[in-house]
């Protein structure tokens, strides 16, 4: 048999527009009600809702003199619509940020970690408050989120490290768990008891470059046990040590944050490390002597107020 011809994931999924409609027929009950609340007129509504039907091979919405209601697979694709949009307007509140518009007030430096899995969040929450603020964002790993922010080229910075470098002040914004991972088919993977901390540092690991705070965090966890040993791998990115967890090439370490999915769906598997806790706190930094003002503090106490 031939092998079977792949379909681009944008020709198998409903587009955003058709997603919105969807829930928005979930939450006023009628179809005419959510082709209001668009902008578009009913008859566009109704073939957006047709098209999204064929496309997913299920009917989605009962219609009836009453109004709308959704069949019982249009409910549980609403429920997944609805991750699918958040996530979206996180993407556009991110990048918005990366725009960095000349008129920007409000520039930002972000860990890797904190600027992929927390910062769109608090964007949207004070884009809410703010709506007119402008805001830059730079994602670097934390030696260069703190480098800028010492330069002034940054009113607040996020970090994962252990310590705050001299001349900034910092406040605690969260705490998170660096987390050892496995492909299933990985010898840890069938482990009941996990790894010793010894047993860990003289492995060859999947790790972040030097710099990042996941790597300050991991090296001094493991200075008592004789340093971690040279690198399997050393890669500049979150999405790159987890590709090549995920291929099986070895161990690595990162974020909770970042392995959320991953863990969930067991494509990969969380090693216990038994005798050394791999603990940090994520925090907020600005220059030292000053305290963030405008939407530099509204940004900062939106931090405190997701956590």
């Amino acid at each position: 048999m031939g092998e079977e011809k792949w379909v681009p994931l944008a020709y198998r999924v409903p587009d955003l527009g058709a997603l919105e409609l969807l829930l928005a027929v979930a939450r006023v009950g009628s179809l005419s009600g959510a082709a209001r609340r668009l902008g578009i007129t009913q008859p566009a509504a109704s073939s957006r809702i047709r098209a999204m039907e064929s496309r997913l091979g299920v009917a989605l919405v009962d219609r009836s003199p009453r109004g709308s209601t959704l069949t019982a697979e249009g409910a549980l694709v609403t429920d997944w619509a609805r991750r699918v949009v958040e996530a979206a307007e996180a993407l556009d509140a991110g990048a918005q940020a990366l725009r960095g518009r000349r008129d920007s007030r409000l520039r930002v430096a972000a860990s890797m970690t904190i600027a992929e899995y927390l910062l769109p969040g608090w964007l949207i929450a004070l884009r809410g408050q703010r709506p007119d603020t402008a805001v830059s964002l730079h994602a670097g790993n934390s030696a260069v989120v703190a480098s800028r922010v010492l330069a002034h080229e940054a009113d607040l910075g996020f970090v994962e490290g252990l310590t705050v470098p001299e001349g900034l002040d910092s406040a605690v914004i969260a705490q998170d768990r660096l987390v050892v991972a496995v492909a299933p088919g990985h010898a840890w993977a069938r482990r009941t008891k996990g790894v010793e901390a010894g047993e860990l540092a003289s492995t060859p690991l999947i790790l972040r470059e030097r710099g990042s705070g996941t790597r300050q965090v991991l090296d001094a966890a493991l200075a008592g046990y004789g340093g971690l040993a040279a690198p399997l791998l050393e890669l500049a990115s979150t999405t790159a040590v987890k590709a090549a967890a995920l291929s099986g090439a070895g161990p690595c370490v990162l974020s909770e944050l970042a392995l959320g999915d991953e863990l969930a769906s067991r494509r990969l598997l969380e090693v216990p490390v038994t005798t050394t806790p791999l603990n940090r706190a994520l925090r907020a930094i600005w220059p030292q002597g000053t305290r963030p003002r405008g939407p530099a503090q509204d940004l900062l106490s939106l931090t405190h107020h997701a956590t």
